[in-house]
Protein backbone atom coordinates (compact mmCIF):
# COMPACT_ATOMS: atom_id res chain seq x y z
CA UNK A 1 0.00 0.00 0.00
CA UNK A 2 1.68 3.37 -1.03
CA UNK A 3 2.37 6.01 1.69
CA UNK A 4 0.42 8.52 -0.09
CA UNK A 5 -3.11 6.36 0.02
CA UNK A 6 -2.01 5.58 3.21
CA UNK A 7 -2.13 9.70 4.47
CA UNK A 8 -4.97 10.07 2.62
CA UNK A 9 -6.55 7.15 4.43
CA UNK A 10 -5.65 8.62 7.93
CA UNK A 11 -5.71 12.42 7.58
CA UNK A 12 -9.02 12.27 9.48
CA UNK A 13 -10.18 8.84 10.96
CA UNK A 14 -13.77 7.94 10.48
CA UNK A 15 -15.94 7.67 13.62
CA UNK A 16 -17.32 5.25 14.60
CA UNK A 17 -14.04 3.34 13.80
CA UNK A 18 -14.72 0.23 11.80
CA UNK A 19 -14.61 -3.10 13.99
CA UNK A 20 -11.40 -5.17 13.83
CA UNK A 21 -12.24 -8.12 11.38
CA UNK A 22 -14.00 -10.93 13.67
CA UNK A 23 -11.59 -14.31 13.11
CA UNK A 24 -8.58 -11.97 15.04
CA UNK A 25 -10.63 -12.01 18.06
CA UNK A 26 -9.74 -14.63 20.92
CA UNK A 27 -12.17 -16.41 22.49
CA UNK A 28 -11.33 -18.93 25.73
CA UNK A 29 -12.64 -22.38 25.59
CA UNK A 30 -11.84 -23.61 28.96
CA UNK A 31 -10.20 -21.12 31.56
CA UNK A 32 -7.85 -22.13 34.20
CA UNK A 33 -5.88 -20.11 37.01
CA UNK A 34 -5.43 -16.31 36.16
CA UNK A 35 -1.80 -15.54 35.34
CA UNK A 36 0.21 -13.74 37.08
CA UNK A 37 -0.25 -10.23 36.62
CA UNK A 38 -4.10 -10.38 35.76
CA UNK A 39 -6.88 -8.11 35.66
CA UNK A 40 -9.86 -9.91 37.33
CA UNK A 41 -13.44 -8.69 36.37
CA UNK A 42 -13.81 -5.22 38.13
CA UNK A 43 -10.07 -4.91 39.14
CA UNK A 44 -7.96 -1.70 39.08
CA UNK A 45 -7.25 -0.40 35.57
CA UNK A 46 -3.72 0.14 34.57
CA UNK A 47 -2.86 2.35 31.36
CA UNK A 48 -0.69 1.52 28.87
CA UNK A 49 -0.39 2.61 25.19
CA UNK A 50 2.06 1.09 21.95
CA UNK A 51 2.47 3.19 18.86
CA UNK A 52 1.50 1.89 15.24
CA UNK A 53 4.28 3.84 13.56
CA UNK A 54 3.96 3.46 10.15
CA UNK A 55 6.65 4.78 7.21
CA UNK A 56 7.63 4.77 3.73
CA UNK A 57 10.17 2.96 2.28
CA UNK A 58 12.38 4.04 -1.17
CA UNK A 59 9.47 3.12 -3.45
CA UNK A 60 6.72 4.48 -1.25
CA UNK A 61 5.75 0.89 -0.08
CA UNK A 62 4.13 1.49 3.76
CA UNK A 63 5.68 -0.62 6.68
CA UNK A 64 4.90 -0.74 10.02
CA UNK A 65 7.26 -1.11 13.18
CA UNK A 66 6.90 -4.39 15.50
CA UNK A 67 8.72 -6.11 17.95
CA UNK A 68 9.14 -9.54 19.29
CA UNK A 69 9.58 -9.84 23.06
CA UNK A 70 12.30 -11.78 24.14
CA UNK A 71 11.58 -15.67 25.34
CA UNK A 72 11.52 -14.99 29.39
CA UNK A 73 9.07 -15.52 32.01
CA UNK A 74 7.00 -12.38 30.82
CA UNK A 75 3.24 -13.07 30.47
CA UNK A 76 4.03 -12.05 26.70
CA UNK A 77 7.50 -13.64 26.50
CA UNK A 78 8.43 -14.55 22.60
CA UNK A 79 5.28 -12.91 21.30
CA UNK A 80 4.91 -9.91 18.43
CA UNK A 81 4.13 -6.57 19.91
CA UNK A 82 3.93 -2.63 18.96
CA UNK A 83 6.71 -0.56 21.06
CA UNK A 84 4.86 0.42 24.29
CA UNK A 85 4.10 0.19 27.34
CA UNK A 86 2.63 1.55 31.03
CA UNK A 87 2.10 5.15 31.85
CA UNK A 88 4.47 6.82 33.93
CA UNK A 89 4.07 9.92 35.81
CA UNK A 90 4.64 12.91 33.79
CA UNK A 91 3.53 11.56 30.69
CA UNK A 92 1.40 13.04 28.12
CA UNK A 93 -0.95 10.00 27.78
CA UNK A 94 -1.38 8.11 25.37
CA UNK A 95 0.99 10.00 23.07
CA UNK A 96 3.82 10.58 25.04
CA UNK A 97 3.54 7.11 26.86
CA UNK A 98 3.91 5.96 23.06
CA UNK A 99 6.48 7.43 21.87
CA UNK A 100 8.74 7.49 25.25
CA UNK A 101 8.35 3.70 25.19
CA UNK A 102 9.09 3.46 21.26
CA UNK A 103 12.40 5.55 22.01
CA UNK A 104 13.36 3.08 25.14
CA UNK A 105 12.17 -0.34 23.35
CA UNK A 106 13.21 0.21 19.56
CA UNK A 107 15.45 3.66 19.42
CA UNK A 108 12.97 5.51 17.63
CA UNK A 109 14.25 9.14 17.20
CA UNK A 110 10.25 10.85 16.36
CA UNK A 111 12.06 14.02 15.08
CA UNK A 112 14.66 13.14 13.12
CA UNK A 113 12.10 10.74 11.19
CA UNK A 114 9.05 13.40 11.06
CA UNK A 115 6.80 11.54 12.89
CA UNK A 116 3.53 12.68 13.31
CA UNK A 117 0.69 11.45 15.39
CA UNK A 118 -2.95 11.19 13.72
CA UNK A 119 -5.06 9.45 15.97
CA UNK A 120 -5.73 6.68 18.18
CA UNK A 121 -7.74 3.30 17.47
CA UNK A 122 -9.79 1.40 19.97
CA UNK A 123 -8.51 0.53 23.60
CA UNK A 124 -8.07 -3.06 24.04
CA UNK A 125 -8.11 -5.04 27.14
CA UNK A 126 -5.20 -6.47 27.67
CA UNK A 127 -6.71 -8.54 31.05
CA UNK A 128 -4.01 -11.07 30.76
CA UNK A 129 -1.45 -8.64 31.45
CA UNK A 130 -3.53 -5.96 33.45
CA UNK A 131 -3.75 -3.24 31.35
CA UNK A 132 -6.01 -1.13 29.23
CA UNK A 133 -4.31 -0.79 26.45
CA UNK A 134 -4.53 2.82 23.85
CA UNK A 135 -2.77 2.07 20.59
CA UNK A 136 -1.71 5.57 19.08
CA UNK A 137 -1.22 5.64 14.74
CA UNK A 138 1.64 7.68 13.23
CA UNK A 139 3.61 8.16 9.97
CA UNK A 140 6.94 9.46 9.93
CA UNK A 141 8.34 11.04 6.31
CA UNK A 142 10.99 8.56 5.76
CA UNK A 143 12.53 4.72 7.10
CA UNK A 144 14.02 5.22 11.13
CA UNK A 145 16.96 3.59 12.24
CA UNK A 146 16.03 1.81 14.79
CA UNK A 147 18.14 -0.49 17.28
CA UNK A 148 16.65 -2.66 19.78
CA UNK A 149 17.00 -2.54 23.39
CA UNK A 150 18.38 -5.81 24.39
CA UNK A 151 16.21 -6.30 27.38
CA UNK A 152 12.89 -5.79 26.59
CA UNK A 153 13.56 -6.46 22.56
CA UNK A 154 14.70 -10.08 21.18
CA UNK A 155 14.43 -8.67 16.86
CA UNK A 156 12.60 -5.87 15.45
CA UNK A 157 10.48 -6.25 12.19
CA UNK A 158 9.89 -4.09 10.05
CA UNK A 159 6.42 -5.61 8.01
CA UNK A 160 4.72 -4.27 4.78
CA UNK A 161 1.21 -3.04 6.42
CA UNK A 162 -0.57 -4.71 3.56
CA UNK A 163 -0.04 -8.25 5.51
CA UNK A 164 -2.82 -6.56 8.28
CA UNK A 165 -5.39 -5.08 5.46
CA UNK A 166 -9.06 -6.63 5.45
CA UNK A 167 -8.01 -9.32 2.22
CA UNK A 168 -4.90 -10.44 4.41
CA UNK A 169 -4.68 -13.98 5.32
CA UNK A 170 -5.48 -14.85 8.58
CA UNK A 171 -5.25 -18.11 10.53
CA UNK A 172 -7.39 -19.51 13.11
CA UNK A 173 -5.75 -22.19 15.77
CA UNK A 174 -6.55 -23.60 19.12
CA UNK A 175 -3.98 -24.23 21.93
CA UNK A 176 -3.54 -24.36 25.60
CA UNK A 177 -2.09 -21.51 27.26
CA UNK A 178 -1.15 -22.13 31.15
CA UNK A 179 -4.26 -24.11 31.57
CA UNK A 180 -6.36 -22.15 29.24
CA UNK A 181 -7.57 -23.70 26.16
CA UNK A 182 -8.26 -20.51 23.72
CA UNK A 183 -9.16 -19.81 19.77
CA UNK A 184 -7.78 -17.32 18.22
CA UNK A 185 -6.58 -16.04 14.57
CA UNK A 186 -3.50 -14.63 13.64
CA UNK A 187 -1.42 -13.12 10.72
CA UNK A 188 1.50 -15.51 9.95
CA UNK A 189 4.35 -13.09 9.61
CA UNK A 190 7.93 -13.91 9.10
CA UNK A 191 7.70 -16.92 10.74
CA UNK A 192 5.78 -15.43 13.83
CA UNK A 193 2.16 -15.09 14.77
CA UNK A 194 0.71 -11.64 15.21
CA UNK A 195 -2.38 -11.97 17.57
CA UNK A 196 -4.24 -10.94 21.04
CA UNK A 197 -4.17 -7.38 21.63
CA UNK A 198 -1.56 -6.56 18.95
CA UNK A 199 -3.08 -8.46 16.16
CA UNK A 200 -6.73 -6.86 17.01
CA UNK A 201 -5.32 -2.97 16.72
CA UNK A 202 -3.91 -4.08 13.33
CA UNK A 203 -6.59 -5.29 12.49
CA UNK A 204 -8.62 -2.47 13.43
CA UNK A 205 -5.50 -0.47 11.33
CA UNK A 206 -6.39 -2.63 8.10
CA UNK A 207 -9.86 -1.73 8.65
CA UNK A 208 -9.87 1.93 8.47
CA UNK A 209 -7.11 1.87 5.83
CA UNK A 210 -9.05 -0.96 3.71
CA UNK A 211 -12.31 1.24 3.73
CA UNK A 212 -13.88 2.71 1.19
CA UNK A 213 -13.42 6.59 1.47
CA UNK A 214 -15.36 7.48 -1.97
Amino acid sequence: MHIDLVRRQLAELPSPLPPPRPEIEAHVLRSGPMPRGARTPGGPVRDAAALALLYPDERGETYIVLMVRPADDHVHAGQVGLPGGAREPGDDFPVGTALREAAEEVGLDPAAVGVTTVGVLETVDVRVSGFWLVPVLAVAERAPKLRADPIEVAEILTVPVRHFLPEAPVEVIEEHRGGWSIRYGYYPVAGHRVWGATGRALAQLGAVLGRDSG
